[in-house]
């Protein structure tokens, strides 16, 4: 469902980066939290107000960024937005972690990070 390959925002990777500065927790890692706490939240992407264009430089690979999460995540993305093609689904894959990050990208040490999530 996912394409091979994926990107954040250029400001979503920045904030990932920052974080890693800061944790040591790399930003796939901190994407998959990010994310998983955003549909927890019960964060909904929606097509018609997303302006974001995908433009960072960090273009992984899914199995790099999402790991032993790929199939869980491919199957919520399915669930929660069942009628949207490829490409709108990378960018709700995308929000979610921009919505999910937001609050977590400020930690300053590993051990406030741990306690937040």
């Amino acid at each position: 469902m996912l394409p091979n390959r994926m990107m954040l925002s250029r400001q979503t990777e920045e904030q990932l980066k920052k974080l890693k500065g800061y944790t040591g927790i790399t930003p796939n890692v901190a994407a998959r939290l990010a994310f998983f706490r955003s549909v927890e939240s019960e964060f909904r992407y929606s097509p018609e107000q997303d302006s974001k264009k995908l433009d960072g430089s960090l273009v992984l690979d899914k199995i790099t960024w999402l790991g032993d999460t790929l199939e869980a995540t491919e199957l919520i993305l399915r669930m929660l937005y069942p009628g949207l093609d490829q490409k709108m689904i990378i960018k709700a894959w995308a929000a979610h972690i921009e919505d999910g990050i937001a609050p977590l990208r400020n930690h300053k040490n590993i051990l406030s990070f741990v306690k937040a999530i």
